[in-house]
């Protein structure tokens, strides 16, 4: 189900508001739970009720593993961690990687291994890292006390289930355990609604306007002209930032609405001046399970220089192969290692640099390694970089521009005088005014985190012209990006 749809706005979501609440009221906290856990997974095997089976499966699997390591013999612990570890990454092996394994065997070795078809999941890679992690803890001796019903409900959790934030126990237990958070506050719905609906905005109105002009740049690489090519990538850069950020919003906001704190997972990543400042704004939680399950127990910084760059590579190359089974996502996750390197190696020196360049090359590295995230194959990435870099010239189509044509926007722009002749004639300048204002809103507007609400009439007129618009514009609805990761 998604959270830009009619089913959700209208029918599931004041259903879960009025099951939760209403159990609460009368302190039934433990049916509270399994309301909450049989409507998330209602949530998610709306559209495909087979991945209930998956999510079920594992759900049992990890639990009744994880109550296994809690005995203090060191031996067997280590091997039923080992043991549980294994199980899940050959489950998202299986349904993420397996095609691709084979489709790589067959070109290397002359082969013709069949294909199967597999349908992926959604949202395999989050349930199963923060499943891992919670093995871990276990073995640690951190979750002795959970009973099924919280451990059920910690995993399946409707706003962070699908494309997180990768959520620790630590973090959504003991919230769960809170009674006061189980009775109705007006200032959480309020301020979590207010965030929700600019969630929705980002997503229906900005991420999905940018995707038009991303699609139709990427369908036809050899067409687009230097500009063009250059000006798509902008696209897929912000419709990028403003799909997942705006799905951050939204879960955040729905947390809220329950009562409960999800932790941050977007901490305006484009204002960063550096690689690793990049990394340590985007999908935070996603670069805390690395560093924490992946990167400390390699040994971290620890043992030496070239012992930490190799951790670094791992952790990165980790990230890459977590994103898709495609080449394009593992030389993106090792270059984002190596410009990472190098930003340790040089760091004194980058330091020294005027803040507004670093800026401009972080910003400008991260946008063409877009490129190669977003493109299907090595090769259609390499063309699209040489496109770029070709400077043929040319300037930008009118079907181009006309993908990040906003219609009511249009509407209003059009009416003004002389304003509108000037939109027509010029296919650069929506173009040039969507970039702009992508611009403008991730450098200087406040994130969801370091918003101060208060419910007042400006809010709250606020918050319905962009519900209002942001409903009527639901008629083409598109998944959320990350749901494919």
């Amino acid at each position: 189900m998604l959270f830009n749809s009619y089913f959700f706005l209208f029918l599931f979501l004041p259903l879960v508001l009025m099951g939760y609440y209403g159990l609460n009221k009368i302190k039934k906290y433990k049916a509270s739970n399994w309301f909450v856990i049989g409507m998330s997974l209602w949530f998610y095997g709306f559209y495909n009720p087979w991945y209930l089976l998956i999510i079920s499966f594992s759900i049992l699997f990890n639990y009744i593993l994880s109550k296994a390591l809690v005995p203090t013999l060191k031996k067997p612990k280590k091997f039923l961690l080992f043991f549980g570890i294994t199980i899940n990454i050959l489950i998202i092996f299986y349904y993420k990687y397996f095609n691709f394994f084979l489709e790589n065997v067959n070109t290397v070795f002359g082969t013709d291994f069949i294909l199967r078809k597999i349908v992926l999941p959604l949202g395999i890679s989050f349930f199963t890292f923060q499943q891992i992690s919670y093995l871990v803890d276990s073995y640690r001796g951190q979750t002795k006390d959970y009973d099924f019903s919280e451990y059920a409900l910690f995993v399946v959790f409707f706003p962070q289930l699908v494309a997180g934030p990768i959520v620790l126990h630590n973090e959504m237990i003991p919230q769960f355990r809170d009674e006061k958070k189980r009775a109705f506050q007006a200032e959480n719905f309020s301020r979590g609604f207010y965030i929700f609906v600019r969630g929705l905005f980002k997503k229906v109105l900005i991420a999905d306007t940018f995707g038009v002009a991303a699609n139709y740049g990427f369908s036809d690489i050899l067409g687009l002209s230097s500009v063009e090519a250059l000006v798509v990538s902008f696209a897929y850069t912000f419709q990028l930032f403003f799909d997942f950020s705006g799905y951050s919003d939204m879960a955040i906001g729905l947390g809220l609405m329950l009562n409960y704190d999800l932790p941050q997972n977007f901490n305006s990543p484009y204002k960063a001046t550096s690689i690793q400042d990049f990394w340590d704004r985007w999908h935070m939680t996603l670069t805390r399970f690395l560093r924490t399950y992946v990167y400390f127990p390699l040994g971290g910084s620890r043992k030496g220089k070239v012992r930490t760059y190799l951790n670094v590579m791992v952790v990165y190359l980790v990230s890459g192969i977590w994103h898709g089974a495609n080449w394009t996502f593992i030389v993106w996750g090792l270059l984002h290692g190596l410009f990472s390197c190098l930003n340790r190696a040089f760091q004194k020196i980058w330091d020294s640099v005027f803040v507004g360049i670093r800026w401009i090359l972080t910003f400008f590295t991260v946008n063409l390694l877009w490129v190669i995230f977003r493109a299907d194959s090595l090769t259609d990435a390499w063309t699209f970089l040489r496109k770029i870099f070709s400077w043929e010239g040319g300037g930008i189509s009118r079907a181009l521009s006309e993908c990040f044509v906003i219609k009511e926007l249009d509407m209003v722009l059009s009416a003004l005088p002389g304003v509108g002749r000037l939109f027509t004639q010029n296919t650069a300048v929506y173009p040039l005014l969507m970039t702009g204002v992508a611009t403008l809103l991730v450098l200087f507007c406040k994130n969801s985190k370091e918003l101060q609400f208060k419910p007042n009439f400006v809010n709250g007129f606020v918050t319905c012209v962009l519900l209002v618009w942001s409903v009527c514009s639901l008629t083409g609805i598109s998944t959320f990006l990350y749901f494919g990761f």
